[in-house]
């Protein structure tokens, strides 16, 4: 990967913090937050001033439409992907969600029975939520999803170690299972809610993409905070600066407590308005909803749906 290539170019002896130092020079590191209240802002009155049903129709075609529930088992999660086999059927003038997102553990079950070609197999891995456990078991949940066939793996960036400087393991983490992932697209989550400040969601973001992302989201929505829009924001604009340096384009997923159409809006818009138009379809951008996908039905066909 282009961050281990950067570093081998400095000294052996050199500190490990050090050499992430070096990569994080080539960026302003102190995040503006005017900059960022304005840009959240500007969004928010866009918003309020209304949109059309063809946005709401793309957003919802960027949904990882998610059950991540203690009480899931085969039969909960059969019956729902027959909601999104039905789908089509009964909504043919909509487009699909983007994935179904559920646990490992129902890989198989997801990929054997989703029979909609456009619908991709999702599964949280890594010791999700935490990231708390030993690499060895995340290697191997990852590599049994991917066998079970999962074509997205959303795995969490230990916050731990941003706060006690411990980069080089982070990275090689997320290195290792995008490894692992190949041509699969590996989803990071930065738990931004428990990184205490914007610079430090900075940081998370340039560590994940340096190390393969595909695609960098906020938050599990578990354990701590979920998505807000400051550091949804500096996700954008650190995407963005990353492209520019490197010419890669990196996905960016909002996911944590966004259910109603109002709030998908506020970060499609703030995408829009930081990355630009070339962002915004599900191959680059997506949110992780389980209630936003029958509210924006609600919205979208103007009666309230209760469809998944």
């Amino acid at each position: 990967m282009e961050f281990y290539d950067e570093m081998e170019q400095s000294s052996v002896n050199e500190p490990t913090t050090d050499k992430f130092n070096e990569a994080f020079s080539k960026y302003n590191m102190k995040v503006d937050a005017e900059w960022v209240k304005s840009v959240v802002e500007k969004a928010r009155k866009e918003t309020v001033t209304g949109h059309d049903k063809e946005t709401l129709k793309r957003i919802f075609s960027c949904i990882d439409l998610t059950t991540l529930k203690p009480t899931d088992n085969e039969d909960t999660v059969l019956a729902f992907v027959e909601k999104v086999n039905q789908f089509e059927d009964k909504y043919p003038d909509l487009p699909s969600v983007a994935s179904i997102c559920t646990w490992p553990l129902y890989a198989a079950t997801v990929s054997r029975s989703l029979e909609v070609e456009s619908v991709r197999t999702c599964c949280v891995s890594g010791g999700f939520p935490s990231s708390q456990t030993f690499f060895e078991v995340k290697v191997a949940e990852t590599s049994l999803a991917l066998h079970d066939g999962a074509d997205e793996i959303d795995i969490v960036q230990n916050a731990g170690k941003i706060e006690n400087g411990d980069y080089e393991s982070l990275a090689d983490e997320t290195d290792e299972l995008k490894a692992l992932c190949a041509d699969k697209t590996l989803k990071v989550i930065l738990e931004t809610g428990a990184l205490k400040s914007l610079d430090n969601v900075k940081k998370a973001a340039l560590i994940a993409m340096y190390s393969g992302a595909d695609f960098i989201k906020t938050s599990t929505g578990k354990e701590v905070p979920g998505a807000d829009p400051e550091s949804f924001c500096v996700m954008c604009k650190t995407i963005r600066e990353y492209a520019d340096e490197t010419g890669r384009k990196v996905g960016i997923k909002a996911a944590g407590g966004i259910s109603t159409p109002q709030e998908a809006l506020l970060y499609w818009t703030i995408a829009k308005i930081v990355l630009g138009k070339e962002w915004l379809d599900n191959k680059s951008f997506r949110i992780g909803a389980s209630k936003l996908a029958n509210n924006l039905l609600s919205e979208i066909t103007g009666q309230e749906t209760k469809f998944f």
